[in-house]
């Protein structure tokens, strides 16, 4: 049976545990760069500052200055969200803290967006050297995970919604890749490109004009799971 995070803290390697713990979570190089909602990083902090004082030890130091910092910071209407990747990469994300903004959702990251991304880290032979189109492609994460984990020769993403759009730029840029007719910063980056589409509306001649071997989307957990499964 697996020790519960309250017995590892009452060994005496507990202090070790705990600085580990922030070096992987708010306190890991890309979360300094890149900060996650404060509401976020607060939560997490006292959730873990209640365990570290439910067992008997010293005070470990690190633990309060990390929440002083959080606390003093101020609330904003955008955050970071950091996914890593099995490579050791990482897909980073600038979102709103807000679930519906500017009159969408598509300004956050949906869990089937996430189910997808996996499903797609562990089948990459499906997006390998091909043009992949995404419809509904929201903050990015599945064309980000694809883009850096399964090395498609051109990936297209797309929404309809004018805010979702320029936040979906930012975030390609944010992970480094160029938006053409930019020339790409690696030349083994795939050729990426954001469109404004419409999955509602758009026609069949309007789909085939992006020659996309394989069309993506992650609409709802429902679709996510359904293509899970298909393999």
């Amino acid at each position: 049976m697996t020790a519960s995070l309250e017995e590892k803290l009452r060994e005496p390697s507990g202090s070790e545990l705990l600085l580990a713990i922030l070096q992987k979570t708010v306190k890991h190089p890309v979360c300094v760069q890149h900060l996650p909602s404060v509401k976020y990083a607060r939560c997490f902090l006292s959730k873990l500052i209640k365990k570290h004082e439910a067992v008997p030890t010293e005070p470990l130091d690190a633990l309060y200055e990390a929440l002083a910092e959080v606390l003093m910071a101020e609330e904003s209407t955008q955050c970071h969200r950091s996914y890593l990747l099995p490579s050791g990469d990482s897909v980073t994300l600038s979102e709103s803290t807000a679930i519906v903004s500017h009159g969408t959702t598509g300004l956050v990251t949906w869990d089937a967006a996430l189910y997808l991304a996996e499903w797609a880290i562990k089948n990459p032979a499906a997006f390998t050297d091909r043009t992949v189109l995404e419809l509904g492609s929201g903050a990015g994460l599945t064309g980000l995970a694809i883009c850096k984990a399964c090395y498609p020769r051109a990936f297209i993403f797309s929404d309809c919604h004018g805010q979702v759009l320029e936040q979906l730029r930012g975030n390609v840029l944010l992970n480094g890749f160029s938006l053409e007719p930019d020339t790409p910063t690696d030349p083994g980056s795939p050729k990426v490109t954001v469109a404004k589409l419409d999955w509602d509306e758009v026609t069949a001649s309007q789909l085939s004009a992006f020659q996309a071997d394989v069309v993506i989307a992650a609409g709802n957990v429902v679709i996510a799971t359904a293509l899970t499964q298909a393999d």
